[in-house]
């Protein structure tokens, strides 16, 4: 949630900054063009006054040699090109030399506006990366007519690069900026999404069994804060039904064991008044044990429900060769050959958890297997998980029943006159879930059936 949230606010908040970046970068340009553009207007003020009274008299003379010394000097300065020309474009003095009136252009434009007693207008806005001049012209006015014009025509190169480095300056500060809200950010989302991520991780463990657990109190809005408390409540009242279910069917099973060996007793003691071979009591007397075996099944179920696994360092070769070889007798009174590869690899595992499940699942393949095929188990590691596989030849099952092995009571109906409660996997899926492992089934090829216990290597 966080990387599609994070790109979400780092996007909003760029918007943000451009919005205002871009207008303040705006004002800087056209703050320096103006302050050129008021000194030129100043400077042309200042020829044209002194241009005013330029004549043929002794004392207009004077003024136009100083007028004419202040234009190159003005120009020698500044690299400003200045002139103070006639209505009919003849200079009355101007720097350099050379320059004139040209026929088009922005000075001539700005000469012709200014021809009309009024300032010209002020340039268009110069970027950086453009080479254009600056031209302001001024009138020079006696008694009440225009009689010249002054008119200036500026590089922009270092207006354009005060612009530069003014823009630079809000870009420098656009980056810190963002760089603090992206801070600003990460530290949001996470104090938002804390709770998420506590209230993510004890969801997990509980749907894989560890039901203990539970969502710690920490920072967020309070909105996820309740959410927690309210989560935290549902987890103990599913914790206490599921808790009752247990113990009902742990009770139940328990007080029926009492009533049900009295009862076989009773039939024991009935078979002693009837015939050997009466099939009806013989019957009976499967039945009853079957049930017997049921009851017992059902409360090692409650149980394995119930009982925290006992985890430590296990040599999983070991204790695989162990059952091998205790199940062998039985494979061999059956005519299957029963094979182990138990190479040493160690896990973290209950021992006695993990024997439950592989007398279950060994016995299930050598029960299921026909006379004069294979059972093979097989021990093996890769990365974080050491698995202990057994293959068989038997008649496998199909992919609907492949979904529902496992489940409490199921058998497959062409297995139905073979003895068995179907809860022995139900229980090793329930020992080995509580020590963070795991059984699943798959079809073994050419036919049969292949089932993968897995431990960890490692303490989750």
């Amino acid at each position: 949630m966080r990387t599609r949230l994070l790109p979400l606010l780092i996007v909003l908040m760029a918007a943000m900054l451009l919005a205002l970046g871009v207008p303040l970068a705006v004002s800087v340009a056209a703050a320096q063009q103006q302050k050129v553009v008021v000194d030129r207007i100043d400077d042309t003020a200042f020829f044209a006054a002194l241009a005013q009274f330029v004549d043929d008299t002794q004392s207009g003379t004077e003024r136009l040699k100083t007028l004419s010394n202040e234009l190159s000097s003005y120009y020698e300065v500044y690299g400003i090109r200045v002139g103070v020309f006639y209505t009919g474009d003849t200079p009355m003095a101007n720097a350099p030399a050379t320059w004139f009136l040209p026929r088009t252009g922005e000075v001539r434009d700005a000469f012709k506006e200014a021809l009309l007693s009024r300032r010209s207008q002020d340039p268009k806005q110069v970027w950086p990366w453009q080479r254009n001049r600056l031209v302001v012209a001024s009138p020079v006015i006696r008694d009440g007519d225009v009689i010249a014009v002054v008119v200036t025509d500026s590089p922009t190169g270092p207006m354009r690069s005060r612009t530069l480095r003014g823009w630079l300056v809000v870009g420098a500060g656009e980056i810190a900026a963002m760089l603090l809200a992206v801070g600003a950010a990460l530290r949001l989302t996470g104090w938002v999404l804390r709770p998420v991520r506590v209230l993510d991780a004890t969801t997990h463990d509980i749907a894989t069994g560890r039901l203990k657990s539970r969502v710690a109190a920490a920072g967020g809005p309070p909105e996820l804060r309740r959410l927690a408390r309210s989560f935290n409540e549902m987890a103990d009242n599913v914790e206490d039904v599921l808790e009752q279910q247990r113990a009902f069917v742990a009770d139940a099973s328990h007080q029926l064991r009492n009533p049900l060996s009295a009862l076989l007793l009773r039939i024991e003691l009935l078979a002693l008044e009837l015939p050997e071979d009466n099939e009806e009591i013989a019957s009976v007397r499967t039945e009853g044990k079957r049930l017997a075996e049921v009851l017992d099944d059902l409360l090692d179920l409650a149980l394995a429900e119930h009982t925290e696994a006992n985890l430590r360092v296990t040599d999983i070769g070991a204790l695989t060769a162990e059952r091998v070889a205790a199940w062998s007798p039985t494979a061999e009174a059956k005519g299957v050959r029963l094979v182990g590869t138990c190479p040493p690899t160690t896990a973290w595992a209950d021992p006695v958890t993990l024997s439950s499940a592989l007398d279950a699942v060994i016995d299930n393949a050598v029960k299921f297997t026909p006379e004069g095929e294979k059972v093979e188990v097989v021990v093996a590691s890769q990365g974080g998980t050491s698995t202990v596989v057994v293959t068989d030849n038997g008649p496998g099952l199909t992919d609907d029943e492949l979904a529902r092995v496992g489940d409490r009571f199921w058998r497959s109906g062409r297995h139905q006159n073979i003895k068995g409660s179907g809860l022995g996997l139900a229980i090793s899926r329930s020992l080995l879930a509580a020590g963070g492992g795991s059984i699943s089934y798959d079809h073994h090829e050419p036919r049969g059936l292949q089932v993968t216990v897995a431990v960890p290597r490692s303490r989750q």
